[in-house]
């Protein structure tokens, strides 16, 4: 038998022993039932196929976040610990470190429906009811000032009408046709630069002094102060700080600390910067994005005088409708006053 021959017979042999695998049936499993297709088939895509029936506005979003997302993502969204925040970071992904939220960088409305509702709240994922799905997504578009008014209701009839800002900041990746870094030879041995030694600690008189004679000269310091302070007994300020009343707002400033900043190298973050609060016109610190009512508040004269600090921390939505601060407020009074005080050293 010519060799061609056998491989032709093999060839057809090969080809009947997978024709009667394929027909044969093993007894396992059956055809899903619609159910169960639908509890797995949960995708949202863009254009809004897949959502389910269902509304929710953004103050019954915030009182689900605050009760089943703020432990993780922060009252007001911006992340706690290791966790990532979900607002902020507008006009940043051009910069060095890009900070990347709903607001900044997510294309699609339909992925934050999708994965809140697929693998959220950590450890109970799948628990939310339609209804608290859309109201959290609603209170997201709020905290990114996507939507501005706190009565909004998202629902699947005005999910499409929603744009995130940055949908049209992604393109197709083309890195295989355009490659982003060109070819270059690589460093791997005696890549460091040498280390030059241009000045001593001693030349440079920063050298440790001894102990004994610091100790002594401070102590000379302290009695003249001493003294002159007993010389010298100046007139009761009546503005003049309470310093132990602004040391216990400074502990429960702690509270506040996750959103605003104080002190010389301070940072706006999801709330201003608080430096000089106390006397300033609201709505005012430099590069912060206020929400529209804190704007208008600042247009039209408010100013944060302690009176005026005072309600607003006791009912911030209260005092201010339509203001972003999803804090509930402070109902005591004396921890308003310290806080207030603390707020006053800080200048």
């Amino acid at each position: 038998m010519s060799k061609s021959l056998k491989l032709l017979l093999t060839a057809a042999t090969l080809t009947a022993l997978g024709a009667a695998a394929s027909a044969q049936t093993y007894g396992l499993g059956r055809e899903a039932l619609p159910e169960e297709v639908a509890a797995w088939d949960i995708d949202i895509r863009p254009d809004g196929l897949g959502l389910p029936e269902g509304a929710g506005s953004v103050l019954e979003g915030e009182e689900v976040y605050l009760e089943v997302c703020a432990s993780c993502h922060g009252g007001f969204a911006e992340g706690t610990g290791r966790w990532p925040p979900l607002a902020g970071g507008f006009g940043s992904l051009d910069g060095e470190d890009p900070f990347k939220t709903i607001g900044s960088y997510w294309p699609y409305l339909s992925t934050v429906w999708d994965y809140v509702h697929r693998a959220m709240p950590f450890g109970d994922a799948q628990s939310l009811s339609d209804d608290e799905v859309y109201a959290i997504t609603a209170f997201l578009l709020y905290m990114n000032d996507i939507v501005l008014d706190d009565e909004f209701v998202l629902s699947n009839e005005n999910f499409t009408e929603v744009r995130l800002p940055n949908e049209d900041g992604f393109y197709m990746d083309d890195r295989e046709e355009s490659p982003l870094w060109g070819a270059r030879e690589v460093c791997m041995t005696d890549c460091a630069e040498s280390v030059e030694i241009t000045m001593r600690a001693n030349i440079l008189d920063v050298t440790p002094e001894d102990a004994a004679l610091r100790e002594e000269r401070e102590a000379a310091a302290s009695d003249e102060v001493v003294e002159e302070a007993a010389a010298e007994e100046p007139a009761e300020d009546p503005n003049a700080i309470d310093m132990e009343l602004a040391e216990a707002g400074e502990r429960l400033f702690r509270q506040c600390s996750s959103c605003h900043q104080v002190g010389d190298s301070a940072q706006n973050r999801t709330g201003p910067v608080l430096n000089g609060i106390v006397g300033h016109p609201a709505g005012q610190v430099e590069d912060f994005r206020y929400s529209r009512p804190m704007e208008t508040a600042g247009d039209e004269g408010l100013v944060w005088t302690e009176d005026e600090l005072h309600a607003y921390l006791e009912d911030p939505r209260g005092y201010l409708r339509g203001t972003r601060m999803a804090f509930r407020g402070i109902s005591d009074e004396g921890e308003r006053a310290a806080i207030i005080e603390y707020l006053r050293t800080q200048e």
